[in-house]
């Protein structure tokens, strides 16, 4: 039987952690458990997200094939979330890959989606 592990972070490449975890720190309520110049993070307690400078880091392009991974929030009103998240210094890519959710860009250009509440709760 293989050993089951929990998600207890994820680290995201980024030219300015402290910026990258006050914005994802007003989007998720996650609270800002360090911030420096190298590295930042946030979280709630059971889940982080870490934000480590890699200074020559490039955007992925969208659509593209070196997108590595996106993220994924639900949220209860997909276009009030965007509009707010927009306003925090998030950009509308002119491609949208389906219906139903929005893929967003962050000030850095790691892409995630913003996702409507389950239909089944």
């Amino acid at each position: 039987m293989t050993t089951i592990a929990k998600l207890i972070a994820v680290t995201i490449d980024c030219a300015e952690p402290k910026t990258l975890a006050e914005f994802y720190s007003k989007i998720t309520g996650f609270e800002v458990q360090y911030a420096e110049d190298e590295y930042a993070g946030i979280g709630d307690g059971s889940t982080s997200i870490y934000f480590q400078r890699v200074p020559d880091r490039k955007a992925p392009s969208w659509p593209g094939p070196d997108k590595q991974f996106h993220l994924d929030f639900r949220v209860a009103d997909v276009d009030k979330a965007v509009e707010e998240y927009v306003a925090l210094g998030a950009t509308k890519p002119e491609f949208q890959a389906g219906t139903g959710w929005v893929t967003l860009a962050d000030p850095e250009g790691h892409l995630f989606d913003v996702c409507p509440p389950r239909e089944d709760g």
